[in-house]
């Protein structure tokens, strides 16, 4: 008997285990059938689309609406009457400058309107003289030619003056009353912002120097760099969509102007410039941009963006494997346009994939990773 039980005992130790059951694909969800209808499949097909591509950028001034203003003569600046961010007028006077130059100048305009008194008083004796016959016509001609020479030495001189920065009425007095200015007047040579400030009281000012910097911010360019593989798919002309977070949601319309012939050799990039109407001046230099590019038409394959499912940050598709069996599927896609995502890896052409419904099925995935 105990044999007996002993081969009993041996027999059921030698019975094969049932093996344990495979785990579950985590990226295959199966639906119920009644289910099917919610979720829209259509083989991945080519569609024509407009590229679009996203570039950094900034707002700028205007370059061609810039001025950047001096002094015409050397000297000491004795005040300054703007402020960086004032708005100013064409010929609005912005600060004074004295100069030992500015006096010898009007020394130069008194002495060539005395002489041109003098040449006058002479051409005045000596028509009167050839009258009475005491002097020829030679005399006459010299002494006109002399008139003439004085009147181009005073013009030189006083427009020598204007371009120190002497006013219309300080020139008035001097020639009239003999009246010395004892400074000259930066002025604004265009209305605009005042964008830019580098001098100070009691500072000395070369002509050379840029003391102001004014610009008309009606008009302003938004700079972008491009990576060079993409150069070759942008022109001017292309119309631009601009968006500024500091301004909202709304987008900008704007045309690309230029696009650089070299690339930054650091970055790999290509400048390229739009130009945008800024009536208002909301648009303020330095802000941060973002152009969005429209493209040529290409045919590519695409999927409406309502397909396109985003998990673990990358962008998947569900396709259809069996009859209420989908499968989620990693994929590479270009950027939207007109609702549309181009399909650059991950689907071939003609696979089924879910085009509606798509949110809904990767709920129900994601449910059953849970049971």
């Amino acid at each position: 008997l105990a044999s007996l039980l002993f081969l009993q005992g041996c027999g059921k130790s030698a019975e094969p285990e049932a093996a344990p059951a495979p785990p579950a694909d985590p990226m295959v969800v199966t639906v119920k059938p009644e289910m099917a209808p919610n979720f829209e499949v259509r083989p991945l097909a080519m569609a024509e689309i407009a590229t679009t591509q996203s570039v950094p950028g900034r707002v700028a001034a205007n370059e061609r609406l810039v001025t950047r203003i001096g002094a015409s003569v050397s000297g000491r600046i004795i005040d300054v009457l703007v402020e960086v961010g004032d708005n100013v007028r064409q010929g609005q006077v912005l600060a004074h400058v004295t100069s030992p130059e500015l006096t010898t100048a009007q020394l130069a305009v008194m002495r060539a309107n005395s002489n041109l008194r003098l040449a006058a008083s002479a051409v005045e004796r000596a028509r009167q003289l050839i009258q009475a016959d005491v002097i020829g016509s030679a005399e006459v001609q010299r002494r006109e030619a002399e008139l003439a020479i004085a009147q181009a030495e005073l013009r030189a001189a006083t427009d020598q003056l204007r371009l120190m920065g002497i006013s219309g009425d300080a020139l008035q007095k001097l020639q009239r009353q003999g009246t010395i200015a004892s400074s000259a007047a930066i002025v604004a040579t265009q209305s605009g912002v005042v964008l830019e400030r580098t001098l100070s009281q009691g500072q000395v000012a070369q002509p050379g120097d840029a003391l102001f910097t004014v610009a008309d911010l009606r008009n302003v360019w938004v700079l972008g760099a491009l990576p060079e593989q993409a150069a070759r798919t942008v022109e001017a002309g292309q119309s631009v969509e601009i968006e500024v977070p500091a301004l909202g949601n709304d987008l900008i319309a704007g045309k690309i102007i230029q696009v650089g012939d070299t690339v930054a050799a650091d970055t790999r990039t290509v400048a390229i410039r739009t130009q945008v109407d800024n009536p208002h001046r909301a648009l303020k230099p330095q802000m941060l941009a973002t152009m969005r590019i429209t493209g040529r038409t290409q045919r590519v394959l695409a999927v409406p963006e309502a397909a396109v499912v985003r998990d673990n940050d990358r962008d998947h598709l569900y396709t259809r494997t069996a009859d209420n069996v989908y499968r989620l599927v990693p994929v590479e896609l270009g950027a939207p346009s007109d609702g549309m995502r181009p399909v650059l890896k991950g689907v071939n052409e003609g696979t089924p994939v879910v085009t509606g419904g798509a949110f809904h099925l990767n709920n129900e995935r994601k449910r059953a990773e849970l049971e």
